[in-house]
């Protein structure tokens, strides 16, 4: 979902904000070293990924085309691809336009997340791996919290979306878009938040950062900055990790949708890995030094962050 801010009345639509160095980054004050989630994607099969943290998201609705199922059956895990030195997880959507034809996947992890680093190593793709192109299709990693009612205040969302044929009433040129969402509401649709979109070719492996504190929430590709929002949408409440990867209908917020044809096509993102450092704000190369370090000591998984009590959340 990506959309102007109503909050500070920030009218960005179609902003193309300039690739800038990535600022250095902020040290915690505590002594102890900060909690962290990493994992590797070294399994042996998807049932071996779920039985360790992770839940494919099964709930139908939005977003994406109306009707489409949510379903483990495009998960996988597989041995590393070129570019990865391990294992990956993979995310394989279909559609043929229609919501019966249409199966979308996303894969989630606990509700604990709020201010930290986020980072994950992705490759994007262009092109389907079979069935004709040009879909508005849209490959993401992100963190969300359940939304309690309508333009609930405490709402929090994070967003890398990667659109390679266009989408959100843009053109059909391919551009990364970083959204921070303070609430919305669906009907009647109403959203804050703001957002940026860098145009590009983003396909293949990508190192993607998101510094996330009350104050800020900043984007990182491959170390550029390509998003910078404010105090005014940035998270207040714990959110679930999650990687989905999904059709855009026709109709929202001027989109084009799905191509004009009944033949089924495919859409794969790859993740090489995942990382959260809990309350702590890294560049990207200290993500990589930080991963290859967990890899130099044959750590695949590690969760130290400290569970909040709160109930899965795999939904919107």
């Amino acid at each position: 979902m990506r959309y102007s801010s109503l909050a500070l009345l920030l009218l960005l639509t179609g902003c193309e904000q300039a690739t800038t160095t990535e600022v250095p980054s902020q040290t915690t004050t505590d002594a102890a070293e900060p909690a962290l989630m990493f994992d590797d994607f070294t399994y042996a099969s998807a049932e071996a990924l779920f039985a360790n943290g992770w839940t494919a998201r099964t709930e139908t609705g939005h977003p994406g085309i109306a009707g489409a199922a949510w379903s483990a059956e495009g998960i996988s895990t597989l041995e590393a691809q070129d570019g990865a030195q391990f294992g990956i997880a993979r995310m394989s959507s279909v559609t043929d336009g229609t919501g019966d034809g249409t199966l979308h996947t996303q894969i989630c992890h606990a509700r604990k997340y709020l201010y930290g680093t986020y980072a994950a190593r992705v490759f994007f793709r262009n092109e389907p791996s079979y069935g004709p192109d040009g879909d508005e299709v849209i490959q993401t990693f992100y963190a969300i919290s359940p939304l309690a009612a309508p333009l609930d205040p405490d709402y929090s969302e994070v967003d890398f979306e990667y659109l390679p044929n266009g989408g959100w009433g843009e053109n059909s040129d391919s551009a990364m878009w970083t959204t921070t969402w303070e609430t919305f509401q669906l009907e009647p649709w109403t959203k804050v938040n703001e957002f940026s979109r860098v145009p590009g070719d983003y396909s293949g492996w990508h190192t993607l950062v998101m510094n996330v504190s009350a104050d800020a929430v900043r984007y990182y590709v491959d170390g550029n900055l390509v998003g910078d929002h404010t105090n005014a949408v940035a998270p207040e409440v714990p959110m679930s990790m999650n990687f989905n990867l999904w059709f855009m209908p026709k109709g929202a917020d001027g989109s084009v949708g799905p191509i004009d044809s009944n033949e089924s096509r495919q859409y794969q993102q790859d993740i090489d890995w995942v990382l959260h450092v809990e309350n702590a704000e890294l560049t990207t190369s200290e993500v990589e030094a930080k991963v290859a370090a967990l890899r130099a000591s044959e750590q695949r998984h590690i969760d130290q962050v400290p569970d909040k009590g709160l109930a899965p959340y795999c939904g919107l």
